[in-house]
């Protein structure tokens, strides 16, 4: 028996014409790992909405067709009984989390399933120890980054050991290490206990190379399904991954799956890039924009989230904040911003300083895009055709953009602050938010990107600021941090390797068609 089928599917959500989802067939079997992948906005999320009862039990709608789930017609049973069979994670976790502390949130499914207090301690001990959080039982979920939230919520839901789990942009606020350990354990998951998993991913560099199968959609149409090379080398340029686009770009065939891959590959082909030639510093002189001063963070009982922090801004930089997740990158903007009071140290801003938080649902609270900021603002963002729209109808990617529009309209900030910015966008949304941002810096603004995405921060940033237990490791340029890790650094830098001195897909391409003449196709 399947665990998953949609049969001629299509779905309209409430007052839009154009349906979100338009004739949709497809069966997943017990055991099946999918990536499903796609455009921002070409129906991903819907999909997994149908396959959980969310579509249309909660958000209405018209559906034709039928969507049948561990062999229960979503017609007949509605989320909360489809819950016995599915795990779901959507792409907003903090609206996902009920209780007070991470036990309890964990513990909340099972208890809802009547599972026996035994059950339930088991279940939360594996649960918190597969997903590294055993640390965080205890711990308040208020007091939680956006990454460690994100694990919380993905416990909780795979807590009861469901047939089949559901993620929306599981990775999207996971610090490298962390992105890649889900990954791990959902294949575990997936080979060990035949759990089939249905994986919503822009980033597909981090689990292409897991996946049995890819779905991609476009315009709400099942555009592709078939094996993840069959998908590369279909795949138009959006959708291609990092180290696809450096193979493609540089004439190289076929595109490979993963870095192992690629290597293999290049050294097949001879190829092994000599050391570049170090780059000069960028260096600006003038008072800074933004300064944070022996900055220190201190929650009740003592235990420091920022230490003796020191950190300048000039005007026009454009800063990228890398760290694993609790490292105090989001605290650090949070004080930088002044919304936080330092325990000791001070802040010091040559003007305004704007900052744009990880939840942009937060920031939207009328009926209209049109209506939460000005029209110059959201042309500057490219979401001028949404005018229109509500708000909460644009995908998680064009939220993101209209907080965006919103806290950088009217006057011209001194300082720009991004938390997470990238969640929930595919390839031309970060590389329209990348113009954005080194747009607004020419223009005077210093920008602080706090991100876990390397690719964006390579596109976006000159600087890169390392934190890790809430003080500064690392100050350097992007291609110096980001070219030489495992972790911190580009798919294209862990390909070439550390002397390319590389870190986006058409640098290391034009190296490559540099070394073997091989125009590219």
């Amino acid at each position: 028996m399947t665990v998953l089928a949609l049969d001629r599917v299509t779905y309209r959500f409430p007052e839009r014409a154009e349906p979100a989802l338009r004739d949709v067939s497809v069966e997943v079997e017990p055991g099946e790992f999918v990536v499903v992948a796609g455009l921002t906005g070409s129906g991903k999320s819907t999909f997994l909405g149908a396959a959980c009862g969310l579509v249309p039990h909660f958000h209405g709608g018209e559906l034709t067709g039928r969507v049948t789930v561990a062999g229960m017609d979503t017609r007949e049973h509605g989320p909360g009984e489809l819950a016995s069979a599915v795990g779901t994670l959507l792409q907003d976790p903090e609206t996902q989390v009920v209780m007070g502390t991470v036990r309890g949130e964990v513990a909340f499914p099972l208890e809802n399933r009547g599972t026996s207090a035994a059950g339930i301690g088991r279940g939360v001990e594996e649960a918190a120890l597969a997903l590294g959080i055993a640390h965080l039982l205890e711990r308040p979920t208020s007091e939680l980054s956006g990454g460690e939230l994100q694990r919380v919520a993905l416990a909780a839901a795979l807590a009861g050991r469901p047939e089949l789990v559901l993620l929306d942009e599981p990775t999207s606020q996971l610090d490298p290490v962390a992105g890649d350990e889900l990954i791990g354990l959902l294949r575990r998951l997936n080979e060990e206990h035949g759990t089939a998993v249905l994986l919503v991913e822009h980033r597909l560099e981090r689990c292409l190379a897991a996946a049995d199968r890819v779905l991609a959609f476009e315009a709400g149409t099942l555009a592709f399904d078939g094996r993840p090379r069959e998908f590369l080398e279909w795949a138009p340029p959006p959708l291609r991954t990092p180290v696809a686009r450096l193979f493609v770009e540089a004439g190289l065939r076929p595109p490979p799956t993963g870095v192992k891959e690629a290597r293999a590959t290049l050294r097949s082909h001879g190829l092994a890039p000599a050391a570049a030639a170090p780059r000069p510093p960028v260096s600006r002189a003038g008072p800074p924009a933004l300064r944070v001063r022996k900055l220190w963070h201190e929650l009740p009982g003592g235990r420091a989230v920022l230490r003796s922090i020191d950190l300048a801004l000039a005007p026009g930089e454009r800063v990228a904040l890398l760290g694993r997740n609790g490292a105090g990158k989001s605290t650090l903007l949070r004080h930088a911003a002044g919304l936080a009071k330092p325990t000791r140290g001070k802040v010091e801003a040559s003007g305004r300083v704007a900052l744009l938080a990880q939840h942009p649902s937060a920031y939207l609270v009328h009926e209209r895009v049109g209506e939460e900021t000005s029209a110059e603002a959201l042309a500057a963002v490219g979401l001028a055709a949404f005018a229109d729209r509500h708000p909460r109808d644009l995908s998680g990617g064009e939220r993101q953009l209209l907080a965006l529009a919103i806290v950088t309209a009217g006057e011209r900030p001194a300082a720009l602050l991004l938390d997470e910015p990238t969640r929930g966008m595919d390839r031309a949304h970060k590389d329209r938010l990348a113009d954005f941002v080194r747009r607004v810096a020419a223009e005077g603004t210093a920008v602080l990107v706090a991100t876990h995405d390397a690719e964006f921060a390579a596109a976006a940033a000159e600087r890169a600021v390392l934190l890790g237990d809430g003080e500064v490791i690392a100050d350097g340029s992007t291609h110096e941090l980001l070219a030489g890790g495992w972790y911190f650094a580009t798919e294209t830098a862990r390909v070439l390797g550390a002397d390319a001195g590389v870190v986006l897909p058409d640098e290391g391409a034009e190296l490559l068609r540099a070394m073997t003449e091989v125009v590219p196709t």
